[in-house]
Order: C-alpha cells, then structure tokens, then sequence
C-alpha cells in the first residue's frame, strides 16, 4: 500500500509536491502497475512517456514516409514491402521495417496477404495543404533541435535562420532561389491558415482590406472569393510581391491601380504603411519578430488605420498560463530555431495591441488551435 502524507506536507511543497515524490519512487510504480484500482492509469502514463522518448524517431519515420511519396503510391493500392524495396533502391528486410513502423504509428493499414494501404490518417495527411511540404522542410528543424541546450543558450547556427532570411529585412530576400523556396511552402500552408481564420471572422462590414506581410497573397486570394465586392490590398517585399502578382494572374484576379486588388511593394519595417484600408490583417507576421519590431509594425498599423478601423491578427499562439504543445513545445521551439521571432499567447499579442492604442481587442478560439489563433482589435474613435 502507498504511504499516507506526513504531516508536515505543506512544509515541504504541499500535497502536489508529496504526491510527486511519491509517484517518483520506482517502489510506487511497481506497486501500482499492478494495483487493480491505478494499474490503468500507470500503463497508460508508461505508454505516454514512451510516446515521448521516442518522438523523434515516430517524426523521422514520418519524414521518410513523405520523402518517399509512400502515400500516394498506396492510396488506393495496396503494395508488398519487396515492391516498393526494388522501387526505392532498399533492402526489403528494411523496407518492410518501414512500412511496420509506419503501420504502427497509424499512417497505412497491413491487409491480410502482408500488402499495405494507406490508412485514413495516411489520406487525411494527403489532404490538408502544405502538410507534406512542412514535413519535407523538418529536415532542417530536426537539425536544429539536434542539441537543443545551444538553442536554448543561443549557441547554435541554425539552418531555419538561413531559410528564412526575409524576416532580417528586403536585403535578406534578395536571393530568387530562397525567395522561391519560401515563397512556395508559405503558399502551400497558407490556405488552410486562410480557411480556419475566415471561418471564425466575418468581414462583411470592411470596404478595404490590406494584408501586411501577405506573401504571395494566398490568404487574400481566399478573402476576395468570400467577398467578392471587397477592395484588397497586399504588402510585402519586392521580390514576394512579385511572385503574388503571378499567383493573382493565375487564378483571373487583376491587380493594379484600377483594379480590386492592388499590391504594394515594400517593407513594413523600413516604412510606413499605405493608408485608406478600414481593415488590416497580419497573418502569421508577429510570430516572425521581436517585440521592438512588432511595436513599430502595431503602431504603424494603428496610424495607417481610419478611427473605427479593424485590425487582425491570425497566427499560432501558446497557451499562456494554460500551456498547450502546438504552441507552447512546437511553435515555441521552432521560432527559437528561427533566432527572430517568438510564439506569443492571445494575452501577450492582447497587451501589445494595448500598448499600441487599439482597443475593442478579443480573442477568438479557433477550432484548430495547431492551425491558428485569432486575435482582433479596433482603432478608437
């Protein structure tokens, strides 16, 4: 039996802190793994802490899956681990360890003749845009988090700081190829981030909307089919706003000054923002930068903004005082390995429209936290 709590508990941490140490005692452990009252519990809190020693060899085996284009090839087929052995130039001892592992974390099912098929969470993955462009792109997270005290001391050269250069300013995109490369998986994330965000905003009462950092314009090419009377307008560097021009022209949007939607070349950080819009948004645009750099943009926001203006910020948060591991252990981490930015609660992001003079600010829960939260404000007056 487990001891009782001494007297003197609330001396020495209080019941949480007594309740600790006692299920930090290997003899606890034992004897409630096999107590018929706390046995559940203990399996499944030894599974959970499983799950999180190996977490990165589950994500490296997901890489691989993806690197491989493994799902599409069994969306609707199945194949046999010799097959897609000779097909990937792998031995097919470790193929078919592969494809055992990847059945094991849910992405195929195992019929009964041995071949695989992708599983629903296999084609669910499939189907949410710029998932796999985001796994491919781990790579270089993976490296980052490979000694994860030099991030967190601010030791490391990471590789995520040389993918993202155009958070250091126009002179660090000015490389067609980098540009390219994050111009296309922005493009590919984007919409989803896009979808969840209008579904819980409605912008029937904006004239103008101008998108502040708006890459190659995803999030507002989903805005001018939701409002197809709405004037648009995107801000972003030379090099990406170019890049938005040819992504409008793709889907029939013309762009110029008589047209609906108009681009503006430039950097949010280096000058003001055009004015006659009665909305802003900043989609994930303030997790990419320090608290300084946000401060400028907000009160740049707030100056180009009519009294009565709308602004909206659509990013993943952290939890604040209630953690949640989207934000508070992936994005968290992922900004850090960014060396800009940082991923900031709906209170934080709340106190800076504060600051910067906006009122009317809320928060909006979102139905997919990992996705995005939502965050809107007013310019009194």
């Amino acid at each position: 039996m487990p001891p009782a709590p001494p007297r003197r508990w609330r001396l020495t941490g209080g019941l949480r802190g007594w309740r600790n140490r006692l299920v930090a005692s290997p003899g606890f452990q034992s004897w409630a793994s096999r107590f018929p009252l706390t046995r559940g519990i203990a399996r499944r809190e030894g599974a959970e802490l499983f799950d999180l020693v190996s977490g990165f060899v589950y994500s490296q085996v997901l890489w691989t899956v993806v690197e491989l284009d493994l799902l599409p090839d069994l969306l609707d087929r199945p194949q046999d681990a010799d097959t897609l052995a000779r097909r990937h130039g792998i031995a097919p001892e470790r193929m078919a360890a592969l494809m055992q592992a990847a059945t094991a974390l849910g992405l195929f099912a195992r019929k009964r003749d041995g071949r695989y098929i992708a599983s629903q969470r296999g084609a669910a993955l499939l189907g949410v845009p710029g998932l796999t462009g985001m796994i491919r792109h781990h790579s270089v997270f993976y490296r980052d988090m490979a000694d994860p005290l030099a991030l967190l001391r601010g030791e490391a050269e990471t590789g995520l700081a040389d993918f993202w250069p155009y958070v250091f300013g126009a002179s660090g995109a000015a490389d067609p190829e980098v540009t390219a490369r994050y111009s296309a998986l922005m493009e590919d994330s984007q919409s989803l981030v896009a979808e969840e965000t209008l579904r819980h905003l409605k912008l029937d009462d904006v004239r103008q909307l101008m998108d502040v950092g708006g890459g190659t314009g995803a999030f507002l090419r989903a805005v001018a089919r939701a409002y197809p009377d709405m004037q648009l307008t995107l801000v972003d560097l030379p090099p990406v706003a170019q890049v938005a021009r040819a992504r409008f022209a793709e889907e029939g949007f013309a762009t110029g000054e008589d047209a609906r939607i108009t681009i503006h070349p430039g950097s949010f950080r280096d000058a003001a923002l055009p004015a006659g819009a009665d909305a802003i948004s900043l989609v994930r645009v303030l997790y990419d930068h320090s608290d300084d750099t946000v401060t400028r943009l907000l009160a740049r926001a707030f100056a180009a903004l009519p009294p009565g203006g709308r602004l909206i910020v659509s990013e993943p948060m952290t939890g604040g005082d209630r953690p949640h591991a989207p934000g508070d252990a992936y994005f968290a981490f992922y900004c850090m390995a960014m060396r800009t930015g940082r991923a900031r609660s709906a209170a934080e992001i709340s106190a800076h429209l504060a600051r910067a003079g906006f009122t009317g600010i809320a928060a909006v829960r979102t139905h997919r936290p990992f996705v995005t939260g939502l965050v809107t404000a007013r310019r009194p007056g």
